[in-house]
């Protein structure tokens, strides 16, 4: 198939926005979808990628862009198929990236699912080779009933790849999670498996966030032909949207626990109630996490949150987790017996399967007791206002309560707006008096010794002392008092933080 029979294909509605008439009778090799903002390791050449342009925004278009077709003109895609239905249309910005790097580039029409185009592709690329190469008519009849009802995507696998007795296939997430093996394959760490998603078939499922989309994966893909590979991606998409409808009811209970929660005080047999209506067990202990994603997008941070409970909960385990969102929109999940450590471990390789959309992210200490529930989000909540405020100046995205251990670390948790406020009203005149500053910061930092603040500060003590009164006068606190010095120096703070 080449790029100029996609373009004719009246069904697709692809509208050609840039290419030169050599590069329309070039040979597709394939399909990526993708909305990595750099997606070079994905890509094979001669691919045509397909993308919803979720990474590109307007306040820094250009730049976005250039990284993004420079990405797949170094890796030699044929054509870049652009999604209208996020922005509306296709970037300016980006049809003139595509013009500067030579970059054939369509228009995906709103209405039109993505799975279309790469059945388009493959049927296409792959429909004229013989019967052998597809899934035999018995198994493809049985996947159909058993996708019908329900089946998980391990018994999917082993069912499609029983009459092939060596080969090993997998289906991965970004993050590295292995969502299901053929019977017998040896088990995948979860940082090597994040990057073997360029040599995977993308499985494509309506309403699934980037963060848990499925990849089929076989080691050796001489194991089976590309056209039953992408067969089977279909069906397994199939599966995957069969369980994002299940999951929404699930979600509709997680919500109305995340509603008694958010009320202090709430009766705690009422949340009792709703942990075990969710599937958690009766006793602790419980872990809360939240979410945000800084984005619009509806659905993004729960489906990051989603993710991160699967890698700390794996299917088949005798604890749980329930994934939803507070009153206020906060994606939020109660997880029973998962260990801190794993998901601070997990946290980043979630994050990186959209690395353009900042993913900040709170935890309380464990309870034991559902009634401690309450307490736990309110303690996540201010660990994910930390988050937001550390990870401006590299700090982590995802805060335990817990480590917030000092006052410097304390005052992350507390809006910008409170502690420029704080800092506006304590400092006072000094703010403006660089002098002064500098000689508080130094005092309070040298534990209010004279003699060493004259020496760090290379001055004589007699001149330390005037400068002491004056910071004295213009903030009405007395700097032998140990509450004063206090104030000051979370003032400081303050300052800083909101610089």
């Amino acid at each position: 198939m080449h790029v100029e029979h996609l373009l004719q294909d009246e069904s697709l509605g692809l509208r050609l926005l840039w290419a030169e008439d050599a590069q329309l009778a070039r040979e597709i090799s394939g399909v990526t979808v993708t909305d990595l903002e750099d997606p070079a390791r994905f890509v094979r050449r001669d691919e045509v990628v397909l993308s919803g342009l979720v990474w590109w925004s307007a306040e820094d278009g250009p730049g976005r862009a250039e990284r993004f077709v420079s990405a797949l003109r170094g890796a030699g895609a044929a054509a870049l198929l652009a999604g209208e239905e996020t922005h509306g249309s296709v970037p300016d910005d980006l049809v003139e990236a595509c013009v500067r790097h030579g970059v054939p580039v369509a228009a995906v029409p709103a209405h039109i699912m993505f799975r279309a185009i790469t059945d388009t592709v493959y049927l296409g690329r792959w429909g004229e080779l013989s019967r052998q190469h597809t899934l035999p008519e018995k198994v493809r009849g049985r996947l159909s009933r058993m996708t019908a009802q329900g089946a998980g995507p391990g018994v999917i696998l082993a069912t499609a790849f029983a009459h092939l007795e060596r080969a090993v296939a997998y289906v991965l997430t970004p993050s590295g999670r292995t969502v299901a093996a053929t019977p017998g394959a040896d088990a995948i760490p979860v940082g090597k498996a994040a990057g073997l998603l360029a040599e995977a078939v993308p499985v494509d499922a309506d309403g699934v966030s980037p963060y848990e989309r499925w990849h089929l994966y076989l080691p050796d893909p001489d194991d089976a032909p590309p056209r039953m590979l992408h067969e089977l991606a279909s069906v397994l998409g199939r599966c995957q949207e069969a369980r994002v409808r299940a999951r929404a009811e699930e979600r509709q209970t997680a919500d109305e626990l995340g509603a008694l929660l958010a009320v202090p005080g709430v009766d705690g047999a009422a949340v009792a109630a709703a942990v075990r209506a969710c599937g958690l067990p009766d006793d602790g202990p419980y872990r809360v996490l939240v979410a945000e994603t800084g984005a619009q997008r509806a659905g993004l941070a729960e489906g990051a949150l989603a993710e991160v409970v699967a890698h700390a909960v794996p299917e088949g385990t005798t604890v749980a987790g329930a994934v939803g969102r507070l009153p206020d929109g906060v994606a939020f999940a109660v997880v029973a017996g998962a260990e801190a450590d794993v998901l601070h471990e997990v946290w980043p390789l979630v994050a990186a399967a959209e690395p353009a959309v900042p993913l900040y992210g709170g935890t309380g200490a464990p309870v034991t007791a559902a009634r401690e529930l309450n307490g736990a989000l309110a303690e996540a909540r201010y660990a994910l206002a930390s988050a937001r405020s550390t990870a401006a100046v590299g700090g982590p995205a995802l805060t335990d309560a817990a480590t917030l251990t000092g006052l410097d670390a304390l005052l992350t948790g507390v809006p910008a707006e409170v502690r420029t406020a704080y800092s506006r009203t304590v400092l006072g005149e000094l703010r403006s008096n660089a002098v002064l500053l500098e000689t508080l910061e130094t005092f309070l930092a040298c534990d209010g010794s004279w003699a060493r603040t004259a020496e760090a500060l290379h001055l004589h003590v007699n001149s330390v002392h005037y400068r002491i009164g004056r910071i004295e006068h213009f903030t009405g606190r007395d700097l032998s008092r140990l509450y004063d010095r206090l104030d000051l120096w979370a003032a400081l703070l303050c300052r800083t933080d909101s610089a």
